[in-house]
């Protein structure tokens, strides 16, 4: 895992990996006054996005950092990889749609679980996934 400039890394490499973003996500949740019940949403998200990395990219990052989104303060969390690309991202965003041995419950999961969602990807050329959760106001 590295820290650089507010920004925590850690690479996703093997399913161990999932668990420890995960775990990043939480701590750092917690340290921003999230509910519990936001810190495990927060959680599951991370786990959906850094196991769509090992399952269909192989490699990849996620990268944990608090920024402003749409004019609000937020813990924002971003799936990076250079996989194979999604071709079809309204599609992949559909419950149940999978192009492989999952549930197709990944994305749209993850969607429903943040505050905001949005998928940058180009066949051949991997994706980054970003995604985000309102900082609390009285935090």
């Amino acid at each position: 895992m590295i820290v650089a400039a507010e920004v925590m890394v850690i690479a996703v490499k093997v399913s161990n990996d999932i668990v420890t973003a995960r775990q990043a996500g939480l701590e750092l949740a917690s340290t921003l006054g999230f509910s519990l019940s936001d810190r495990t949403m927060i959680a599951t998200a991370i786990s959906e996005v850094a196991r769509n990395i090992t399952s269909y990219a192989g490699t990849g990052e996620i990268r944990l950092s608090v920024g402003e989104r749409e004019g609000r303060r937020a813990m924002v969390v971003q799936a990076q990889d250079q996989g194979p690309g999604i071709i079809d991202i309204d599609r992949a965003l559909e419950d149940g749609y999978s192009t492989g041995r999952g549930l197709g419950l990944g994305l749209p999961g993850a969607r429903r679980l943040m505050d905001g969602l949005s998928i940058t990807s180009q066949p051949g050329q991997g994706t980054l996934v970003e995604m985000w959760k309102w900082v609390p106001r009285d935090a």
